[in-house]
């Protein structure tokens, strides 16, 4: 007791000098200004330089190629043409929209003039980043709206309650449809940050029913990480890589759901291993010595919310808007703009549907817009990053660069390559949205270089960061224990098995894609 008195009253302001230095990691919108500090040093030292590009006028229904000089030329745009410029894909691919966005032509590369970029070009770039980004941004504001209606009305919560109501005695089945509903919302919309909000309502149902607090967790944080990993129509991943690569987001839909099934099915049987040895004996808790503590606070909060009509109909609506969002992704490849205008109409009929008065309702909407308002800023900045690495010539060295390094590399390697380089980044820049627009532009026409698809690549990308937001300090895992008090190290004791099968069963997924896609 003495030695706990004299370590608090070190830490204490009366002692202000005797307070240890803590290391404080920089938040993802931090981590990108210094990466665009990082890139605008870069444009002072990489020699600028230039591929001929190559994109689809449908106006004239022909290939238009622009030359390092600026100089034009058109060509027909037949398969011939491709192939005689060295261009992987399918000639549909670019009649068709899938590929709108310019393709560097393989040895086209010229040196050119250096221009670095100074401080009012840094300036200008976030400002920039944002103009680009602005049908992103735009969609992630009106589905904050949306869901902060939903958490304002209690919805979401009582519909969980309702759920606990019917699964008593079968617990497990809990644990199995709350992990599906997780795996849902981060698959198809990156659910995410809104899931803070279940942890009050979930852990008094968890552990009357026998189980601990990482079995919450788990539930929560696991099976919202394991639909972001393998994401489908998420559109904070899926929807912006496949626009940073120039293809449709609906090319190769069909592994991704391969792999969200296998990777779903593994993850929950490692969760209900877990809680089942947590219910036969606690002592297997990986928090078993903070169990009074946590029963203490959590034991008798288990308030039950009735889920009205208004609340149904309310989740309706928005599921509704889901559905409707996956038909028009798949049958005419929508993008953000109409994307956004079915939220739209989806929150317009929430504000009759909510019960809400109509201040309120506004007030709620637009506090839900800015709870997403960090996941606007970092699509901006982010772009901003490829911006200064653009107007400073000096992108298309790096990729010059690369392509060399793995000329020749087999695509598998290549591929489980650019998993562990994902995996890297991802702990830095930790937003799906982010690294996309970061790292995608770059990293896509390296698999042209040698035959690996950008669908695959988009794949490495998606698995890589989402295998990091396991661990990294600067997701939301932390913000997810401190909600519950449970440690860093409890959730590192019980996340790493999964963690290193995870890792296991990505990389073969990655290559039966490239093997066999």
């Amino acid at each position: 007791m003495a030695d706990e008195a004299t370590l608090a009253q070190q830490g204490s302001p009366e002692n202000p000098q005797r307070k240890k230095f803590k290391l404080h990691f920089p938040t993802a919108i931090t981590v990108l200004f210094i990466v665009m500090i990082f890139a605008q040093i870069l444009t002072f030292i990489v020699p600028a330089g230039s591929y001929s590009k190559l994109q689809y006028n449908a106006d004239a229904e022909a290939f238009v190629i622009t030359h390092p000089d600026e100089s034009t030329e058109t060509m027909e745009a037949t398969q011939d043409t491709l192939t005689k410029l060295g261009i992987s894909g399918k000639i549909e691919d670019y009649t068709s929209g899938a590929i709108s966005k310019p393709v560097a032509i393989p040895d086209t590369y010229e040196r050119l003039d250096s221009k670095p970029q100074g401080v009012i070009e840094f300036l200008l770039a976030p400002i920039s980043g944002v103009y680009d980004t602005i049908d992103i941004i735009l969609f992630v504001f009106i589905l904050g709206g949306c869901i902060g209606v939903l958490n304002k009305i209690g919805a979401l919560n009582a519909a969980v309650f309702a759920l606990s109501r019917l699964t008593k005695g079968k617990e497990f089945i809990l644990i199995i449809v709350l992990s599906l509903l997780m795996i849902i919302g981060g698959t198809t919309f990156g659910l995410g940050e809104e899931t803070i909000a279940l942890y009050p309502i979930l852990m008094p149902v968890f552990l009357v029913a026998g189980y601990d607090a990482m079995t919450c967790i788990a539930v929560i944080f696991v099976g919202a990480s394991v639909g972001t990993m393998y994401s489908t129509l998420n559109p904070f991943a899926i929807g912006v890589a496949t626009k940073a690569a120039g293809i449709n987001m609906a090319e190769q839909m069909n592994w991704r759901f391969i792999a969200l099934v296998i990777g779903s099915i593994m993850a929950i049987a490692y969760v209900l291993w877990y809680a089942h040895q947590v219910r036969k004996d606690p002592s297997k808790s990986v928090c078993y010595d903070m169990k009074e503590k946590i029963e203490e606070r959590w034991g008798g909060q288990g308030e039950v919310l009735e889920f009205t009509g208004r609340m149904k109909l309310s989740l309706l609506v928005f599921l509704g808007a889901f559905i409707v969002l996956v038909w028009g992704i798949v049958a005419k490849q929508w993008w953000f703009d109409n994307m956004t205008a079915v939220f739209l109409a989806a929150a317009a009929i929430l504000a009759f549907t909510c019960g809400l008065a109509e201040e309120d309702f506004m007030d709620t909407f637009i506090e839900g817009a800015a709870d997403l308002m960090s996941v606007a800023l970092v699509c901006g900045v982010a772009r901003a990053v490829n911006i200064l690495l653009e107007n400073g010539l000096i992108s298309d060295t790096i990729l010059n660069y690369f392509s060399g390094v793995v000329n020749g590399m087999s695509p598998l390697i290549f591929i489980v390559v650019m998993l562990l380089v994902y995996i890297v980044l991802g702990f830095f820049i930790n937003s799906s949205s982010g690294l996309a627009v970061l790292s995608i532009p770059i990293m896509a026409p390296l698999g042209d270089a040698v035959g690996v698809s950008r669908a695959a690549i988009i794949a490495a990308y998606n698995y890589g960061q989402g295998l990091i937001s396991y661990i990294t300090p600067t997701g939301l895992i932390l913000a997810s224990l401190a909600m519950v008090d449970v440690p860093f190290s409890r959730w590192l004791k019980f996340i790493t098995p999964l963690l290193i099968a995870t890792v296991a069963l990505n990389a073969v997924l990655l290559i039966a894609q490239v093997a066999f896609g």
